[in-house]
């Protein structure tokens, strides 16, 4: 059962659990309400529905709601301060809420919202129906391929066969859904149901695999065809449209027409059923008059053609930052990640040499931190978090004298991607990454085996130290209202307790102690995690020195992903780096977004890393999109400037929207990196402050928005 609705007493209403995603999201009703399977069909496609009789649904904050009458045409769309009355009629709403959800009516519907939350109100108690869809996906089946490279391109040729559709709309990630495994085996099998589109769509390369690798994301995203050929070039209705042998090679034409590709596909869909007030449409009306309707209903192969027809360099600057590039090894073994490289739009770097040294290679305090480093305000102190050097007695996380400041797997290779013009970066292959995320396929692979049981998060804090317990804070954890939490916090275990702990069914541990290479260091001794058949914890912050390898080991024993360190970590610097990333799994970033943030206060390059499934989220966003807000006076002292940095997820991958809550803003930008800067009135920067609780810097200073107070604005 991937969707679950339950009806509550307590509080009436009705909470909606994602069991796949672990996702829950209440809505609350004035009575108790009994709940009934659907008779109705939607015309979207859902995983669960139900019906039932309210007056009234109230959601716990606020988020996009899109109105359609009976034939799917669009009416209107609400947001914060909104009231629309709807007459008497037939209605499907699209609540755009953590778990998509569709309410279907019929009579007069109200809704109405404040800064904070939103009511749905019937005219009477209402028979509706109530139906949802996960975000979530997976493989729908697994290609088996051989190593021979046509074959290699056949396999990848099925990528598109997870699209739900090749309109302009499949630049919505729940409309991509996911290209089918990968296996390597002695024979090519593809299984009926993965066969590729008819997209009239080829992308032509030469018979070498890293070649085939490069296309992979392109040719999901385009449903074409992969061929051999002398040449790389992309084909359609049998016409050469674009060579992909440019002066930035194979790998940076294909990331150019990509993006291209994809943002026209993201303003075209708005002459569709989702015809938001885009921000980058505005952009584009301001260089170049395109018939977007007529693009449109064109079919995809001749609509992809007119899209190159428009300068590139007219559409570059409107691309949102991208999400993810992966970096692989040229080994056979890499083409087992390729699917879920392509599910998540990743650009695609196949890497010839990175091997650097044995041991990792730190960044300078000049290097990554060129300004005064920003506080972070605590969550239940007025003073500023301590900087490292104020600790008199200050000591690393390790059980040994530290050796040059490490003293970690001398025989470990690491390696350092390329850089890339992307919010994050993963490396598939041999070594260590020391600037990208370790993305192990087992962790994925577990992602998907495991079902949440729709209970409240369970996270577990063990501290086997007392002298770290300044990391120790329950708070940290669960402070929403709409989203419970089980919080257990453990001190001083013992090697059997903390094997009990690791095979628990846990969404987190928050592991804070010493680590050797041998294992964790426990009251009695060191339990190494590879001893431990089966781990029940998905993911992980392992807070100690060295905990690269017992990090490895929880994942291959059945954990999804976490953040581990490479060498030794003072502790200080750990205590503050582990209350901040915690605060940031709580807000609903990725492990890897957490990591990223975290390195504009604090050194983690070299120190700290991802490893396994480095997308997987502990918590859910409120806003769907996990976001940091940096706040400055406007320079002719009229109200504030506010840039604010979105960063997507797997839920909300590439062509989600976003759109800040301000009255004065009534436009939708894609999600991605930097937003355009805004400048808003006082009361709008105090409502966006209060709506739910991000990483928010202020004149260089680093605050928790919900602690922010009028007097600490500039």
């Amino acid at each position: 059962m991937t969707i679950e609705f339950q009806s509550t007493d307590s509080t009436p209403g009705i909470v909606v659990v994602d069991h796949i995603e672990g996702r829950r999201f209440p809505l609350t009703t004035r009575q108790p309400v009994v709940l009934q399977a659907a008779s109705e069909r939607l015309r979207e496609p859902v995983d669960g529905a139900v019906s039932c009789r309210v007056e009234e649904l109230t959601l716990p904050y606020v988020v996009p709601i899109f109105v359609r009458d009976a034939s799917g045409t669009p009416i209107v769309e609400c947001h914060d301060f909104d009231e629309q009355e709807l007459p008497d009629g037939e209605y499907e709403l699209e609540i755009t809420a953590p778990i998509k959800l569709f309410c279907r009516v019929s009579g007069p519907v109200t809704i109405s919202s404040t800064s904070t939350e939103m009511r749905i109100t019937f005219e009477a108690t209402t028979s509706i129906t109530l139906a949802a869809r996960s975000y979530h996906e997976r493989p729908a089946a697994t290609v088996t391929t051989t190593g021979a490279v046509e074959d290699l391109m056949t396999a990848v040729s099925t990528f598109g066969s997870a699209l739900k559709t090749t309109s302009p709309e499949r630049s919505f990630p729940s409309l991509r859904g996911h290209p089918p495994a990968i296996e390597i085996g002695d024979t090519l099998s593809v299984p009926d149901a993965v066969s590729p589109p008819e997209t009239g769509l080829q992308i032509q390369v030469p018979r070498d695999r890293t070649a085939v690798y490069a296309v992979a994301t392109l040719a999901h995203y385009l449903g074409a065809r992969v061929v051999p050929g002398e040449e790389a070039r992309l084909i359609a209705d049998d016409e050469v449209v674009r060579s992909l042998d440019g002066p930035n090679g194979l790998q940076g034409a294909v990331t150019e027409i990509l993006q291209h590709v994809f943002l026209l596909d993201c303003i075209v869909r708005t002459e569709g059923r989702y015809q938001l007030n885009l921000h980058q449409r505005h952009q584009l009306a301001e260089h170049v008059d395109l018939p977007l309707r007529e693009l449109y209903d064109l079919p995809i192969a001749e609509r992809i053609t007119r899209y190159l027809d428009v300068p590139v360099d007219i559409v570059s600057d409107l691309v949102p930052t991208w999400y993810l590039s992966t970096h692989l090894s040229p080994k056979l073994t890499s083409v087992e990640s390729l699917p879920y490289a392509a599910n998540a739009l990743s650009i695609i770097c196949v890497e010839q040499r990175t091997a650097i040294d044995s041991q990792p290679e730190l960044e300078s305090e000049s290097e990554s931190e060129p300004e005064p480093e920003p506080e972070l305000e605590p969550e239940s102190e007025p003073e500023r978090e301590p900087e490292r050097e104020s600790e008199p007695e200050a000591f690393t996380r390790a059980t040994r004298s530290p050796s040059n400041g490490s003293d970690t797997s001398s025989e470990s290779t690491y390696v350092r991607v390329s850089d890339t013009d992307t919010l994050e970066r993963a490396w598939v292959g041999d070594g260590r990454a020391i600037n990208a995320n370790d993305l192990y396929l087992t962790g994925v692979q577990n992602r998907f085996a495991s079902e949440s049981t729709g209970d409240p998060i369970t996270i577990g804090v063990v501290c086997n130290d007392e002298r770290m317990v300044a990391e120790v804070d329950s708070n940290l954890y669960g402070d929403r209202e709409e989203l419970p939490f089980d919080v257990a916090i453990h001190a001083n275990l013992t090697r059997e307790e903390l094997r009990e702990l690791l095979e628990s069914d846990l969404d987190f541990l928050h592991y804070i102690g010493h680590v050797e290479r041998e294992g964790f260091v426990c009251r009695d001794g060191t339990l190494d995690a590879s001893d431990v058949d089966t781990v029940g914890v998905d993911t992980f912050l392992l807070n100690g020195c060295q905990s690269y390898d017992q990090g490895r080991a929880v994942i291959d024993a059945g954990g999804v992903g976490g953040i581990v360190t490479h060498g030794d970590v003072d502790n200080t610097s750990a205590t503050a780096v582990g209350r901040l990333v915690a605060g940031l799994l709580n807000a609903g970033y990725s492990l890897r977004s957490a990591l990223s943030v975290a390195g504009r206060r604090h050194l983690v390059t070299g120190q700290y890393s991802v490893i396994g499934d480095g997308g997987v989220q502990v918590a859910q966003s409120e806003s769907g999109t996990p976001n940091l807000l940096e706040i400055s006076r406007a320079p002719e002292n009229d109200g504030y400037e506010v840039l604010i940095t979105t960063y997507p997820t797997l839920g909300t991958a590439m062509g989600s929207c976003y759109t800040p809550y301000a009255s004065s803003v009534d436009r939708y930008f894609l999600a991605g990196g930097e937003l355009p800067l805004l400048v808003l009135s006082l009361p709008e920067v105090v409502d966006l402050l209060a709506l739910e609780r991000v990483p928010t810097i202020i004149d260089g200073e680093f605050w928790w928005s919900t602690d922010v107070s009028l007097g600490d604005l500039p």
